[in-house]
């Protein structure tokens, strides 16, 4: 029973790397209804460059971290001003390859600039700082990026709520004509949410890089971030994020029960059922446009 319940938890564990990148997609998609398949390469570029400042100028940890911010709320507005903003008239099919030719050239220039060997960030904390918990095992980093996880979507969840730019975003996403109408600048809207959706997005590459620091390290949390966010519902930022656990969990149980080769596929397996049983999403609901 006591190990039955250290996977649970090393799945949870895993789960929070997982559901600050499904959180960062939930973002974009809220407001334009885009799927980022760029969002992990947009952290990767925040991370690397955290790491030249680091290494390169010796700048102290404290400071490279609002630096780090910047450079991602940037990264995310460029992308969003230069690109997606003018390949707007694009079908969703088009929008998704726009957005994974990104992914690419970020990928590229990363490992063009940086080269394809691992790395080691120079971060406060490492992953191999433990704690016990109540009998259990968990890392010093697993537990800082379960509270962060928890503050991100807490946070998201009152901004959307009770601000008035939040209120202005899910105006946008629901019609953005009748936004518009409004007096709404949509586009500095959109340019706002892919900033903010890459700052979110580099908290999770600055808490995964200690872990593994190399060009690809983004791709899987990134794919399992999108997974967990189908399976919660990509409107609903707490749907994001319970299902990024769930699927930390279940892969974790899997590998252990059943296949470890495997255990990767769990999270696209269990894509294909919740789309099949509820396409939204396990949080969120169904919206029919009446014409």
């Amino acid at each position: 029973m006591t190990e039955f319940l250290q996977i649970m938890l090393n799945g949870v564990a895993a789960g929070s790397g997982y559901a600050l990148m499904g959180i960062a997609m939930v973002i974009i998609y809220k407001t334009s209804e885009v799927v980022n398949f760029a969002q992990g390469e947009m952290a990767l570029a925040s991370v690397f460059f955290t790491y030249m400042i680091l290494q390169n100028y010796g700048i102290p940890f404290v400071y490279a971290m609002p630096l780090a911010a910047l450079f991602a709320v940037f990264v995310g507005c460029v992308l969003e001003f230069a690109v997606l903003r003018r390949a707007r008239r694009q079908t969703t099919l088009g929008m998704i390859i726009v957005t994974i030719g990104l992914e690419m050239i970020l990928m590229g220039l990363v490992s063009w600039k940086f080269g394809a060997d691992h790395k080691v960030m120079p971060f406060p904390i490492t992953e191999f700082e433990s704690i016990w918990l109540a009998g259990f095992y968990v890392t010093t980093l697993e537990a800082v990026t379960f509270s962060v996880v928890w503050a991100v979507m807490l946070g998201l969840f009152v901004f959307y709520r009770c601000t008035r730019l939040g209120l202005i975003m899910k105006a946008t996403q629901q019609n953005r004509s009748a936004a518009k109408l409004m007096g709404v600048r949509t586009n500095r809207v959109l340019m706002f949410t892919w900033g903010l959706s890459s700052l979110v997005g580099c908290i999770a590459g600055l808490l995964l890089a200690p872990r593994s620091m190399e060009p690809f390290m983004m791709w899987d949390p990134m794919l399992k971030g999108f997974a967990g966010a189908v399976v919660g519902g990509m409107t609903s930022i707490p749907g994001a994020v319970f299902g990024a656990y769930f699927i930390g969990i279940v892969e974790n149980l899997f590998g252990r029960y059943a296949s470890m080769e495997f255990k990767s596929a769990v999270a696209f397996a269990l894509i294909v059922i919740v789309l099949c049983v509820k396409p939204s999403g396990i949080f969120s609901r169904h919206y029919v446009k009446k014409v």
